[in-house]
């Protein structure tokens, strides 16, 4: 490998299944004058990555065909407030499974204090997503409930740490008893083993729900509606279980309800970069003092990303995984 070349994932004809994920050789990045190039350590997968494998979620215009939503690693070329040498995270629109990638300096974030490269490039794409849709959509407050559905997804685990940490309780729905376990351990006032009963009768005796953070849609939704409280608020930022909905809009009307949900990637670079500010200032310091912590399952070395994806489509996981890179 050349010092104008690196290595990175590519999908064997355009899309396929995890193993249709393999290394090749590709031109190293450049950054641009507003943009920093990154040495990566570490980066995120996620389930949007498995659907671009798919074929089934095209990047953004102007972000690379490569996988990769967030990383961890030195800054190489600086801009704005970083210099090389610096330790950075970072949100990306594509092109984080590789051993260089190019950011947008105005969404990278410093190291928080005691994470590793690898805890830190598992923060950037859950903690981006769980404070645009939990606190900024959803509107949770101090004193509030937040019904979290999937608690021990990457997204699930942070979710149930940032809501206790801003005072709100979380009740949380899993499948299977260890998972529900695992969600209580986190935090979590309830949860909810979903594979041996409804969760209604729990959220109901909990006082009922003002928020919930829906990855699972269409299967759930008339009984996340059932425990809603007045003015509460459903957001959507996936549909595992069904993406079209049967609504009761009188049901809607009576509860004061809002349905609402969005999707990070195709964010504007301001709007990445106005979160990116918001996040540094409240969720920096929620890790600082140890209430929030990156949760990892497992790592991959970088060539193994086939084997991650694979791993994460299991769905045995708890938290993120994550690919080491050489």
């Amino acid at each position: 490998m050349s010092d104008s070349t690196m290595t990175a994932i590519a999908i064997h004809g355009g899309k396929g299944d995890a193993a249709a994920l393999h290394p090749v050789q590709v031109p190293r990045p450049v950054p641009r004058a507003h943009e920093l190039l990154v040495r990566v350590r570490a980066a995120g997968v996620n389930r949007p990555d498995l659907l671009q494998r798919q074929g089934n979620y095209p990047p953004p215009p102007g972000a690379p065909d490569t996988l990769g939503l967030e990383i961890a690693g030195e800054v190489v070329q600086g801009s704005g407030r970083w210099k090389a040498g610096d330790k950075v995270c970072a949100l990306l629109g594509g092109g984080g499974y590789a051993q260089y990638a190019v950011v947008d300096a105005r969404h990278a974030l410093p190291l928080p204090d005691g994470a590793d490269f690898i805890q830190a490039a598992a923060l950037p794409e859950t903690v981006f997503t769980v404070f645009a849709n939990v606190f900024e959509h959803g509107q949770l407050k101090a004193g509030e409930r937040l019904l979290v559905h999937g608690a021990t997804s990457g997204i699930g685990v942070m979710a149930i740490q940032m809501a206790k940490a801003a005072g709100a309780q979380v009740i949380a729905t899993a499948r299977g008893a260890q998972k529900a376990a695992r969600a209580r351990a986190l935090g979590a006032d309830v949860a909810v083993d979903t594979s041996a009963g409804s969760f209604v009768d729990a959220a109901r005796a909990a006082g009922g729900v003002d928020v919930s953070l829906d990855m699972v849609g269409a299967s759930v939704f008339a009984d996340t509606l059932q425990v809603l409280n007045p003015r509460g608020r459903i957001v959507y930022i996936a549909a595992q279980g069904g993406g079209t909905l049967e609504v009761p809009v009188f049901e809607l009307m009576r509860r004061q309800a809002v349905l609402t949900g969005s999707t990070l990637r195709p964010r504007a670079a301001d709007e990445k970069a106005r979160l990116a500010e918001r996040i540094e200032r409240t969720v920096w310091p929620w890790i600082a003092s140890g209430q929030v912590t990156a949760q990892v399952d497992r790592t991959f070395p970088l060539e193994q990303a086939a084997a991650a994806h694979a791993y994460l489509e299991a769905g045995q996981h708890v938290g993120k995984v994550m690919l080491t890179v050489d």
